[in-house]
């Protein structure tokens, strides 16, 4: 007799669970409004049970990872200030939440990954506010009593680098700045869907570094610091570059810092372990793997990434020259891809910031030093800090409001 293995590829797996979550949402469902309805000829009432519904909660957040908690930060501060009831679930046992003692703002741990989608999939509620992209393309599905799902930007770059389908089954997006609206509405045109509301807010969690950015003291004894910030994948400067790039940083006699991105170390963590052994006799090359980003940005004098997000942050918060590795960024898996133009982010970053070729490498300490800031050059970063980051300090206000009215209006 022979045994038999079976398997079942990745995709597949995630089918059958979805099916499996699906099912099992529609029988709660089911059981639910049977459980109400018997209630209703119990008591006599005939005026409906939308009423008798006790797990409905007018406002929730849901919070993936830690990464996330300063785009909620000044929100839930808000709903605690105004004294209204917000309930806010996460993926992270870790969340800072937990660290904190709001009075109006429960917060409960959910799972992660498909256990916090299951439990999301049959919510009831007025407005669930997230950062979570995908909604009715993977797991993660819309509960039909939830009345309005809202996704906010948690960066001021185009928000067209989600992949496919990332925005397209939200009730509203929150943007950064006005400049974000174009290419959504276009999107929604060529592909015929319902058209979101589409509200400038701000940027929360830059409101929150910038405060907290002042109160770092500025170093004693400074020397020149270069921050190297990438992005990751295949075309991330650390993973297409490595030791092309770090070893002539290396040997500059400067303090280099390296942050590399947090999927990273999920990802890439073979690569990220292969430099840190390479240098870790070096005491000119540090590794950064803080939560927040500012305590790196605050101490270099220049930053060197590729097509991060974090070349916005470092330029809105510190105001210094960034250099830009052109990694060639292939579109096709994301939502920008289907608009056939240049994303204002690498436009922008042509004016702002200062091209790094790989040709450059060798000489590099020559290249940073002839790279010096220009009026020119400041000019333009106070221009794309006023397109990306509008309304700046009164996001948590902004977003708050809308959630408020939203609920109420509805």
């Amino acid at each position: 007799m022979h045994n038999t293995l079976l398997y079942i590829d990745p995709g597949t797996g995630s089918m059958l669970f979805s099916i499996l979550i699906g099912a099992a949402a529609t029988l709660f469902f089911l059981a639910k409004a049977a459980f109400i309805k018997l209630k209703i000829f119990l008591s006599g009432k005939k005026d409906g049970g939308a009423a008798l519904d006790a797990s409905y909660k007018p406002y929730v957040i849901y919070n993936e990872g830690n990464q996330y908690w300063n785009v909620f930060k000044p929100v839930v501060d808000e709903f605690e200030k105004r004294k209204i009831n917000l309930t806010y679930y996460t993926s992270s046992k870790t969340d800072p939440i937990f660290d904190s003692n709001y009075e109006f703002v429960k917060a409960e741990f959910v799972g992660e990954g498909n256990t916090a989608f299951a439990k999301l999939n049959m919510l009831s509620a007025g407005f669930v506010l997230m950062t979570t992209p995908g909604l009715q393309v993977y797991q993660l599905k819309r509960s039909k009593n939830v009345k309005h799902y809202s996704h906010v930007l948690h960066m001021p770059n185009d928000a067209t680098t989600y992949r496919l389908f990332g925005l397209d089954y939200f009730d509203s997006v929150l943007l950064t700045g006005d400049y974000q609206k174009n290419d959504i509405q276009k999107l929604e045109e060529e592909r015929g869907i319902t058209k979101k509301e589409l509200v400038t807010v701000g940027c929360s969690y830059l409101d929150v570094l910038s405060e907290k950015i002042k109160s770092i003291p500025a170093e004693e004894n400074h020397i020149f610091t270069v921050l190297v910030s990438p992005s990751w994948g295949e075309v991330g400067v650390l993973k297409k570059y490595g030791e092309k790039l770090l070893d002539p940083l290396s040997k500059t006699g400067w303090r280099i810092i390296v942050r590399p991105h947090p999927q990273s170390k999920k990802s890439e963590a073979d690569m990220l372990e292969r430099l840190e052994k390479r240098y870790k006799d070096n005491p000119n090359i540090e590794w950064d793997y803080n939560r927040d980003n500012i305590y790196a940005m605050k101490k270099a004098d220049i930053m060197i990434s590729d097509f991060s997000g974090i070349i916005f942050d470092y330029t809105f918060l510190c105001n210094k020259p960034v250099m830009y590795v052109n990694t060639d960024m292939d579109l096709r898996p994301y939502d920008a891809y289907d608009l056939n133009k240049e994303l204002w982010q690498f436009e922008v970053l042509k004016k702002m910031g200062i091209k790094l070729e790989e040709k450059d490498f060798p000489n590099i300490k020559e290249v940073i030093q002839k790279a010096s800031d220009s009026p020119a050059l400041a000019a333009e970063r106070k221009i794309a800090k006023e397109t990306a980051w509008m309304n700046e300090g009164s996001s948590g206000k902004n977003i708050a409001d809308f959630m408020i009215k939203t609920v109420e209006n509805a």
